[in-house]
């Protein structure tokens, strides 16, 4: 089993103890994604994996809350910023700005990319380096931006 598995079912029983019911909701909304996962591949999930399923989860959430602040639904809004704030709490922590060019350089210089043809490359390289780490939309935006310039 899995060190962030185990961490998230120990998490599941201390909130279940505590009574901190939306705090359970979360987590077992997580565990229901990574064992639906491992339902369909038939194949324990690593933690990479399941930082994977938490990134989706993660993206899911933001997306939901822009439509819920378009929408008017303040109290959807706010179900949705805790649940993400939990779902954060079991990735890695967050690369910095500084941290995430870095890479880009690196990633660019390694692929030899020379235009926008060579994206798939760049992010082929970057994608196991800060998966979970950072927001891969503005990373993608960032290399991009570079290609084209």
């Amino acid at each position: 089993m899995s060190d962030l598995k185990d961490k998230l079912t120990e998490d599941m029983k201390s909130a279940m103890r505590a009574g901190e019911k939306s705090r359970l909701l979360t987590i077992r909304l997580i565990l229901a994604a990574v064992k639906q996962l491992e339902v369909d591949t038939r194949n324990e999930l690593s933690d990479q994996d399941i930082i994977a399923v938490l990134t989706k989860m993660q993206k899911q959430r933001r997306e939901s809350i822009t439509h819920f602040e378009k929408a008017n639904r303040q109290d959807l809004t706010d179900i949705e910023l805790a649940e993400l704030k939990i779902i954060g709490e079991y990735l890695p922590e967050a690369l910095s700005d500084a941290e995430i060019e870095k890479f880009i350089a690196e990633a660019l210089s390694t692929s030899g990319a020379a235009s926008i043809k060579d994206m798939g490359k760049v992010m082929g390289i970057l994608k196991p380096k800060i998966a979970g780490r950072a927001d891969m939309g503005k990373v993608s935006a960032t290399i991009k931006a570079a290609l084209n310039s």
